[in-house]
């Protein structure tokens, strides 16, 4: 009898056919779908409970302030009387400080900040690239407090020396004009404010229009200068339009910082609680200058109560840049396409 084995005498899990069909091991339920739920359960949980954070500051900025809402009304925004012991309170001093500070810095900063990002992803040699980027951000890291100190100190004599006097003495006589630099020269106010406000809020601006600038693909702009087009052509018809969501989201997180900045502004805006000129250099005070200012002595009442319905103008003024910016955006991308 032969011993020779045949392909059919072999067990079953060594034969090469019935091998490849057998039936996998027993494992455990797979766990992906559940997973899955978890997660969408947590990210939906986290955006619920951010609105529900959001609505719960509103409401309790509201009840406080209540008190200055019922006896004032929407009064409150065009009164410019601010006198603690009358017990007599408005905030328009406060809401033209922060918002005059917010749109200079936006002026000086944006095209300062663009013309870093420009520099840095087009024209920079590569040995300076990382250097001059690094040297941006840590300007950044600078605490508030120091840039007070420092605008209050040497910033602002430097500011009255060699500008608001020069500017006084050329501008002297000249109808509006001359009441756009006019007020003593003691370097502190609103122009003041509004220009460390720009040094503060430049690192955050250029570095997000940087990285978004990176992010244009190669080939077009490689095609753009191809076709012979200049660096400013490529940055402005082929970079632009491509990252533009990326820098409006920059710029209003640059506007973002500015109104919110407090310590700074506190140095050198003057904190003055009367508004009488337009002047640049009139020193005037902001919503989170009061408020750091004046809370910590405010007594329970109409004053404390002013300051909150302050909190509660500042949040509404947040929320409506916001809202502008996510409409500007929104023409933006209707009038995509349109022009060939």
């Amino acid at each position: 009898m032969s011993s020779t084995l045949t392909q059919d005498d072999l067990p079953l899990a060594t034969h090469p056919v019935q091998a490849m069909i057998q039936p996998p091991p027993h494992k455990r339920a797979h766990s992906g779908p559940l997973l899955d739920r978890l997660f969408g359960w947590a990210a939906k949980g986290a955006a619920i409970l951010t609105l529900l954070l959001l609505l719960a500051i509103l409401t309790s900025l509201t009840i406080s302030a209540w008190p200055a809402i019922d006896k004032y009304g929407l009064g409150f925004l065009t009164r410019t009387v601010w006198d603690p012991v009358q017990e007599d309170f408005g905030g328009l001093v406060m809401i033209y400080g922060t918002v005059a500070t917010s749109l200079i810095a936006l002026l000086i900063a944006v095209p300062v900040s663009f013309g870093i990002a420009l520099f840095l992803t087009e024209l920079s040699p590569a040995w300076l690239k990382r250097p001059l980027g690094t040297a941006i951000e840590l300007l950044a890291a600078v605490p508030s407090i120091v840039y007070g100190m420092w605008g209050l100190l040497v910033f602002g004599p430097v500011l009255a020396t060699y500008v608001q006097q020069p500017l006084q003495a050329a501008l002297a006589g000249v109808p509006y004009l001359g009441a756009f630099v006019s007020g003593p020269p003691v370097g502190i106010g609103i122009l003041s404010a509004g220009i460390i406000l720009a040094i503060m809020i430049i690192p955050f601006i250029s570095a997000v229009m940087r990285d978004v600038f990176e992010v244009t693909p190669p080939l077009l702009k490689e095609s753009a200068y191809g076709l012979g087009a200049t660096t400013w052509e490529v940055v402005s018809k082929v970079v632009l339009p491509f990252t533009k969501t990326g820098v409006i989201g920059g710029i209003m997180l640059g506007l973002g910082r500015a109104i919110g900045e407090t310590m700074a502004v506190t140095f050198v805006i003057g904190n003055f609680n009367q508004l009488d000129s337009l002047s640049l250099f009139q020193a005037a005070n902001s919503i989170t200058s009061a408020l750091a200012n004046e809370f910590a002595e405010a007594g329970e009442g109409l004053h404390q109560a002013s300051l909150m319905y302050l909190g509660l103008v500042l949040f509404f003024i947040t929320f409506v840049i916001l809202a502008l910016s996510k409409a500007l955006l929104s023409q933006l991308r209707k009038g995509e396409g349109v022009k060939t």
